[in-house]
């Protein structure tokens, strides 16, 4: 790690292992909740609601958490929600229900929020205009680590018992020791943030806003109903782990190639190519015969298609830049965070109430998301230019979950 991060931001090590645990834990805990809701016997839709319940609390923790950082700090705050979200799996456990499964979901994305904003606020205030990018590249490349991580622990324990449950626990759990334990001085409580409405980031950058939601749409579904869609492909659970871990790999891998073409041409091409990729290699992944496909085609498949969806977002967060004003960029994305995390708490659902119609909804409602970025992509084309190369902002790669740094950025530090 460069010395000069180090010396900018002294607890740098310890919030990167507290985050990559965090990520790590959330990630093994979404799939685990949707194979061990399959066992359970609850429908596909409740299967979907609880995957959007998660967004549901990140939307909510993300505008209300940061009260509790200027009341008691970021130490004790992060503290507090992980102690929470550490408890939060036993209670899948405990009670094998759908509702109760919801509401514990969202309350594990409220306290994930909150653990977010204090990391990345911690991030943000260490870090200068000339290593930002750096730090916040660093830091979602990380997350996207987490999750290949998370993915390959459930081949480690079975779905149907409780180990699962609690090695989550306390991997969430052992998120708290580096933070709560760190000797670098944690910064002043952020202050008030101000905000952008939805209405106006459109008039400035419809397809940022509608790529934003989209991919919130795809991600929130893929990610809570792919292990259901791999196992309906005949995948074992080792191999379930494997899909949705290159899933997350591709996204890891494909991240920065897409960053550099935005920035040499066209961001709304990038984004309606990704798109376009995304669908065709879902597409093929129908086509292979559940149970008589190699297991490395749809490995190579699902890796095409995470390595074209999940930088979408990252993609949409440096168009709407290319289209405000500096001073309103924090503000601004905030708002596109807000059309991402409703987008990922519709997604599921749409996605549970598809697949309960027809055994193809997953793939239904992916390819229709992903054809709505290409049709209304290609239109944008057509209706105004492309921002001039010297008035585009540098790409940084975003986290899987994306909440703190655009929270933090829409705050000014106090004192």
């Amino acid at each position: 790690m460069p010395a000069s991060l180090m010396a900018a931001i002294p607890a740098l090590p310890a919030l990167l292992l507290g985050f990559f645990l965090m990520q790590a834990g959330n990630t093994f805990q979404g799939t685990i909740l949707s194979i061990r809701g399959e066992i359970e016997g609850f429908t596909l839709a409740e299967i979907g609601a609880v995957g959007a319940g998660f967004w549901a609390g990140v939307i909510i923790g993300s505008l209300r958490a940061a009260a509790l950082i200027r009341r008691v700090g970021h130490i004790r705050t992060f503290a507090a929600f992980g102690a929470i979200a550490g408890a939060a799996p036993l209670v899948h456990l405990l009670v094998m229900d759908p509702y109760v499964w919801i509401a514990a979901r969202a309350l594990t994305g409220f306290c994930f929020a909150g653990m977010f904003i204090v990391v990345e606020s911690w991030l943000n205030a260490g870090a200068s205009s000339e290593n930002r990018g750096q730090v916040l590249s660093i830091y979602g490349m990380t997350g996207l680590l987490a999750g290949v991580s998370g993915q390959l622990l459930l081949p480690t324990t079975d779905p149907a018992g409780f180990r699962p449950f609690a090695i989550i626990a306390c991997i969430i759990s052992l998120a708290l020791v580096p933070i709560a334990l760190t000797q670098g001085a944690a910064p002043a409580p952020p202050g008030e943030s101000s905000h952008v409405g939805l209405s106006r980031l459109y008039r400035d950058s419809p397809l940022g806003v509608v790529a934003g939601f989209l991919s919130g749409v795809t991600t929130g579904a893929f990610f809570t109903l792919g292990p259901i869609f791999a196992d309906e492909r005949g995948l074992n659970t080792g191999q379930i782990a494997i899909f949705m871990a290159c899933g997350t790999l591709g996204g890891f891998v494909a991240a920065w190639p897409l960053g550099l073409l935005s920035d040499r041409f066209d961001r709304r091409l990038v984004i309606i190519g990704a798109a376009a990729a995304a669908a065709a290699s879902l597409a093929l992944m129908l086509a292979l015969v559940p149970g008589d496909a190699y297991p490395w085609l749809l490995y190579l498949c699902v890796a095409l298609f995470g390595g074209m969806i999940i930088p979408t977002y990252s993609l949409a967060l440096a168009h709407l830049s290319d289209a405000v004003a500096q001073e309103e960029m924090a503000a601004a994305s905030g708002g596109l965070l807000l059309a991402h995390g409703s987008g990922a708490a519709i997604g599921p659902l749409l996605a549970g109430f598809a697949m309960s119609a027809t055994p193809r909804g997953l793939s239904y409602t992916l390819v229709a998301a992903q054809a709505l970025i290409v049709v209304f992509g290609v239109s944008r084309l057509f209706s105004r230019a492309a921002a001039p190369r010297a008035h585009k902002s540098a790409f940084a790669v975003e986290p899987p979950v994306p909440v703190g740094t655009e929270f933090a950025g829409a705050h000014t530090t106090q004192g």
